[in-house]
């Protein structure tokens, strides 16, 4: 795992985040613009403002991540997948959904697949990335080791910790576990509670190949190589 000894690299590991469903326009253009400024891997926002922000960073190379299913991924495959149909087409880059918790806690484990094959299907299909948001403070030990393998072998290339929306966010021994159920086959974004740079290293030291935060600028302002 190569560690970021700059800010300029570690921002490229960084989706610079605003899912706040209350968000106005105008905090949406200005997340683009910091992005833009601090020069971050990508922003994500939710399918509403895919759109928007294809508009506001078309001349740019900073990536486009909508949220599918979010926060809960407690609705039908196929309502996720037309969420997902539709963010592609406004512009998005990434899609990072949310696993089905209730079919996965239930030990209904062919749903599980199927929810993510069928979105993995379409990714792959348009050359996107798909991350599978697993929601790790709602799971037991071997709950969080199934759900990353399952994830993988549907097709998913970023397993996700959390959704920045359940009890507790990222840890160290979190991204070690997912790490270890995965080795090489996919990558890790860590998101939930990540404020400063010693965090996001440590995240990073982990496995985490990817970084999720609404507080990213902090997080640079914070570093020390």
């Amino acid at each position: 795992m190569d560690i970021p000894s700059s800010k300029d690299q570690l921002a490229k590991m960084i989706d610079h985040t605003l899912l706040n469903p209350a968000a106005t326009y105008s905090e949406i253009d200005k997340l683009c613009d910091q992005a833009k400024q601090y020069g971050f891997y990508g922003v994500c926002v939710n399918p509403i403002h895919v759109k928007r922000c294809k508009e506001d960073l078309k001349t740019t190379g900073v990536k486009i991540v909508s949220v599918i299913g979010f926060p809960f991924g407690a609705i039908k495959t196929e309502a996720k997948l037309e969420e997902a149909r539709e963010a592609i087409n406004d512009g998005a880059d990434e899609l990072d959904m949310v696993i089905n918790l209730s079919a996965l806690r239930s030990k209904d484990l062919g749903l599980v697949k199927l929810d993510i094959e069928s979105l993995s299907s379409l990714t792959k299909g348009k050359d996107k990335l798909l991350k599978v948001i697993i929601e790790t403070a709602y799971l037991t030990q071997q709950e969080k080791v199934i759900a990353c393998q399952i994830a993988v072998d549907a097709g998913a290339d970023f397993v996700k910790t959390s959704t920045g929306y359940g009890p507790s966010g990222a840890t160290v021994d979190d991204v070690k576990l997912m790490k270890a159920a995965i080795g090489n086959r996919a990558q890790i974004k860590a998101a939930g509670g990540i404020h400063d740079a010693i965090q996001a290293i440590e995240l990073i030291r982990a496995g985490a190949t990817r970084i999720g935060s609404s507080h990213s600028i902090e997080i640079l302002n914070s570093f020390k190589p």
